[in-house]
């Protein structure tokens, strides 16, 4: 997490050690297999004097048993009463409207949001029941990036090579290409739209496999940042419509990876462009959250990820760490178990709140106040930056 800033106003904060009691629930919504805190980051958290009641078979859909849990010494619970009367509740997706009764003032919350999905009912009765509520999106590191979205980000991106190189089979009516290298035969050739992190793990995972890789951004910085940290020549350039075009057509399988703008993906390739794609070609659109880069994209799910229009295969999964849940478990333990001990070493939740920046830019809503301007914007709400609560002491 970032420095600690210089708040208006004096506040007394304790650093003594205290133990919280996190409840760990099963996750309701529609194909999460995640769970947000694993057995091992139970044990470790146990080990320091902190208690965690976990929901039964909450850990079930990412290969963690419930003895798992009770060994690692997690108290279990039959159901989400238990868990939500917990001080401190970790889970993976938003909070669902059938548990929002639960919740308790003064309470604090980490999920994540899922903009696009939101529910502004929901998110006024969360507000409403005065808890505080922090989202993964925007936690910060002391290094100033996202660590979830971060981690996230690297396993959709080398799943989106995976997931393409599933559907380029003959088995799924793709081109019937190998994504990887054969000797006498032309490698494949993969687009990739964007230059952040899931770029960056989509350009490594489709280079070691031996395909060729074209990647278009509209920033000239990120891709020389790009270049620099996959460590090989890659073919960059910036977004030229013709260009694009013409790489389309040759490609064998496009990934979109751009991040989102005002709350939505810039949409960059055109219905026309996809209209020019190879029969039996791949598109993987990891943006779909957010609205997706290609005209042409629709939300999918799990069940049925793909669909074909113009002869072109669409992946439009949202959550596509879900499909490795076991291991993207793994990677959000390894993020949340230290926040909780740092917690518990500042003295609790809210002192930990007024001592460390990167802690407070995930918080979401606090005392019955909506803190995040992007929400407030969204669905017409009044809100108060959570430095301008901290400073003025409410």
């Amino acid at each position: 997490m970032n420095a600690p800033e210089t708040l208006q106003a004096p506040v007394t904060t304790s650093t003594r050690q205290v133990g919280l009691r996190i409840g760990i629930p099963c996750e309701r919504g529609f194909q999460e297999n995640r769970v947000a805190i694993t057995p091992q980051g139970v044990a470790l958290l146990v080990q320091n004097g902190h208690q965690v009641v976990v929901e039964r078979d909450a850990g079930v859909p990412s290969f963690f048993s419930d003895q798992d849990y009770a060994d690692a010494g997690a108290q279990l619970a039959d159901g989400p009463a238990e868990i939500y009367a917990c001080p401190v509740v970790v889970k993976v997706g938003p909070v669902p409207t059938e548990e929002l009764p639960y919740l308790r003032s003064g309470q604090t919350v980490f999920s994540a949001l899922h903009l696009p999905g939101m529910v502004a009912a929901n998110l006024k009765e969360t507000i409403a029941k005065r808890i505080t509520g922090i989202a993964y999106e925007h936690l910060t590191d002391r290094s100033g990036y996202l660590p979830v979205v971060r981690s996230m980000s690297e396993i959709a991106g080398t799943m989106a090579i995976l997931i393409a190189s599933e559907y380029m089979s003959n088995q799924y009516q793709g081109r019937g290409r190998l994504l990887g290298s054969v000797s006498g035969v032309p490698p494949t050739r993969v687009l990739i739209l964007g230059a952040g992190t899931v770029a960056e793990q989509a350009t490594r995972a489709a280079l070691g496999l031996g395909s060729e890789v074209v990647v278009f951004d509209n920033s000239l910085r990120r891709l020389r940042r790009l270049q620099a940290l996959v460590g090989r020549p890659v073919y960059t350039s910036v977004l030229h419509p013709r260009l694009l075009t013409e790489q389309l057509a040759m490609a064998d399988v496009a990934v979109g990876a751009m991040g989102a703008r005002n709350g939505r993906t810039p949409m960059v390739v055109t219905e026309d462009m996809v209209r020019g794609m190879k029969t039996g070609s791949v598109i993987v659109d990891v943006s779909i959250d957010h609205g997706g880069c290609f005209e042409t994209s629709r939300l999918t799910n799990h069940t049925q990820p793909v669909f074909e229009q113009y002869g072109v295969i669409h992946y439009g999964v949202p959550n596509i760490p879900s499909r490795v849940s076991q291991t993207a478990s793994e990677s959000l333990s390894n993020i949340m178990t230290p926040i909780l001990l740092e917690a518990g070493q500042r003295g609790g939740m809210e002192t930990c709140l007024w001592l460390e920046p990167g802690l407070r830019a995930g918080v979401y809503c606090h005392q019955g106040r909506l803190t995040q301007r992007y929400l407030g914007e969204k669905f017409g709400l009044p809100w108060t930056s959570m430095e301008a609560m901290m400073g003025s002491g409410m």
